[in-house]
């Protein structure tokens, strides 16, 4: 039996993981957590075999709740969740320790293929993912200037892209306006660019949005 805890924080959508799971025997939810702090909570108090965690959480990086599973809990398995598509968060995801990640578009059959490959002990990547990791390693792929951000800006840039506001930002992540706009600055500079407008259209332009 994989034992598993799901950590998102909509209802609804962990209701439709407890269902998807619950039709094969060899998996069952054990617990669910709504946000980072609870998740690494229950991780302190109880023995999984696997973690299914949403990599964006309020107020949570999940790159860096990843990094902070992986250094309390090395031998524990996180496959991740994803709204957004593999080339956004997927490579850094599995930079981070992740040993999987899948896409809350991907049909029913491929998040429990997903779940018994990466409780097994392997790394689960969509057929599409294995070709962009490829091109990565052989060099054929030239990377974008958004790679060399760090998680937290990219997620930022990523917000930014989609045309959320500063003060949105802030409380969505609950880290202060400032702070936003400090990131914003860093972000900008890296990327050589110089206005909100011109990051947003990088954004668009690099289908980050």
């Amino acid at each position: 039996m994989i034992r598993i805890i799901v950590c998102d924080d909509h209802p609804i959508f962990r209701e439709g993981v407890k269902k998807i799971l619950k039709q094969s025997s060899d998996l069952v939810v054990e617990d669910e957590a709504a946000s980072g702090p609870e998740l690494v909570e229950k991780l302190g108090a109880k023995r999984f075999d696997l973690a299914l965690l949403d990599i964006s959480l309020p107020g949570a990086n999940g790159i860096d709740l990843l990094k902070s599973i992986q250094a309390s809990h090395p031998r524990l398995p996180v496959l991740m969740l994803s709204m957004y598509p593999e080339e956004q968060y997927a490579v850094r995801a599995l930079r981070a320790g992740a040993a999987g990640y899948v896409t809350k578009g991907s049909v029913p059959t491929e998040l429990v293929a997903a779940i018994r490959k990466v409780a097994a002990g392997g790394k689960y990547v969509s057929p599409s993912l294995a070709e962009l990791l490829a091109e990565e390693m052989e060099g054929k792929r030239q990377s974008p200037a958004h790679e060399k951000l760090s998680d937290r800006e990219y997620q930022i840039l990523c917000m930014l892209g989609a045309g959320k506001g500063i003060k949105e930002i802030a409380h969505e992540l609950f880290i202060s306006p400032p702070t936003v706009g400090t990131y914003r600055a860093r972000i900008l500079a890296k990327l050589g660019l110089r206005t909100t407008a011109e990051l947003i259209g990088y954004a668009i332009k690099q289908n980050l949005v």
